[in-house]
């Protein structure tokens, strides 16, 4: 499936940067589309970056409609995994349930779910007696209401990153893993190669799906990407018994803490407000304390349960919590799709049929001209998206 050789093809179609998730799902949908003349460089192993998380949810539950519609039809490519490109990712529709503690927060969401709606997402605001009944750890106290959409869920970003490879590369896509980016040449408006560490590539088309990492490629092609890695962690507890009732994706708003199944036991997350940019992702249980706080008032059980390690990764986030999608104006065989802000694995599948269709210059089911990379420097109106965790 990649390839491990000390040399990459002197020539491609196209080069994706980024063998995760979102690379992998490009590769696919392009390959899917004819187009078989495609290298996936990836510095690692293939989902060895971002895309690595042990689960990844998927959510269709947003507050802007691009991104609602981004993890919709993405929703249906997950639900729809194991016929195409054919994997088992092992989906759980367990639903996301966002906890809500306060009267402002009750009504932001409110209204996103009303949008949520009329784009055809099953979710509901509900009361904290509903809430707990579908997540038994959570109590009511302080709890003002809930917002549930039973059709999200999670999966496993590993797998997802393997079946769309695999699929990628029966259709003739290569990959080159070990292998890094060093360079770009351009002449005019266009990138006419890729300079890596084992080998120069001449190619017609350059995708930037290179996540925590995008920002050093932007600035190879002249492209300002302004994505900035953020280390998030996570645990697992040991094995529970009796084993942990099926729940939802649980997510503390407030605190930003969540927790889910995972295997034999639950899995616990946070996002660090105190966090440094940067891209060490070494695990620190020290962070712990900060989930366990949050659970003593969200879901007093869980705060003293035991944890077996944990895991540590990246996310690339930007300014606005949205992603970043689009072509370059110069040069303009430069597409990137990267700065998905924590949301890069449930909105991928999506995203890939929209890369393939900017590459095909066809027009996309959904426009994302708003998700323009000079977004920032142009003036042009930005939405920020408030259900980020």
């Amino acid at each position: 499936m990649s390839s491990t050789s000390r040399t990459v093809p002197p020539t491609a179609d196209v080069v994706i940067v980024g063998g995760g998730v979102m690379g992998t799902s490009i590769a696919f949908h392009l390959a899917e589309a004819g187009v078989t003349d495609i290298v996936v460089i990836e510095r690692g192993e293939l989902g060895s970056g971002s895309s690595g998380k042990p689960i990844g949810g998927v959510r269709a539950q947003f507050s802007d409609p691009l991104n609602i519609a981004l993890g919709s039809r993405s929703l249906r490519a997950w639900q729809d995994f194991g016929q195409r490109p054919g994997a088992d990712i092992r989906l759980d529709d367990v639903g996301y349930l966002f906890l809500l503690t306060s009267e402002r927060q009750a009504a932001d969401f409110e209204t996103s779910v009303r949008i949520q709606n009329e784009l055809g997402v099953p979710s509901r605001i509900i009361g904290p007696h509903e809430a707990h009944r579908l997540c038994p750890y959570v109590t009511t106290d302080g709890l003002v209401a809930a917002a549930y959409s039973p059709t999200d869920g999670h999966a496993r970003p590993g797998l997802a990153v393997r079946g769309y490879a695999r699929a990628a590369a029966r259709a003739g896509a290569a990959f080159a893993t070990h292998t890094t980016v060093t360079g770009l040449d351009t002449t005019g408006d266009r990138v006419t190669a890729v300079h890596t560490d084992h080998g120069r590539i001449t190619c017609s088309t350059v995708i930037c799906a290179a996540g925590a990492w995008s920002a050093r490629l932007g600035e190879m092609a002249g492209v300002h990407l302004p994505v900035r890695p953020v280390r998030r962690q996570l645990a697992f507890t040991v094995p529970l018994a009796p084993p942990a009732p099926r729940i939802p994706f649980t997510i503390d708003f407030d605190s930003t803490a969540y927790f889910h199944n995972s295997d034999d036991g639950l899995l616990f997350g946070l996002a660090d407000p105190g966090q440094a940019d940067g891209f060490d992702t070494t695990w620190t249980p020290d962070w712990l304390t900060l989930f366990r706080a949050a659970a003593r008032r969200r879901a007093p059980a869980l705060a003293d349960m035991e944890t077996n390690g944990g895991w540590a990764g990246l996310y690339e986030v930007t300014p606005d919590h949205n992603a970043l999608i689009g072509r370059a104006g110069t040069p303009h065989n430069f597409l990137y799709a990267t700065g998905f802000s924590g949301h890069g694995f449930l909105q991928a599948p999506a995203v890939g049929e929209i890369v393939r269709d900017l590459h095909l210059e066809r027009t996309p089911f959904l426009d994302v001209t708003p998700f323009g990379a000079d977004r920032f420097t142009t003036g042009a109106e930005t939405r920020p998206e408030i259900h980020v965790v």
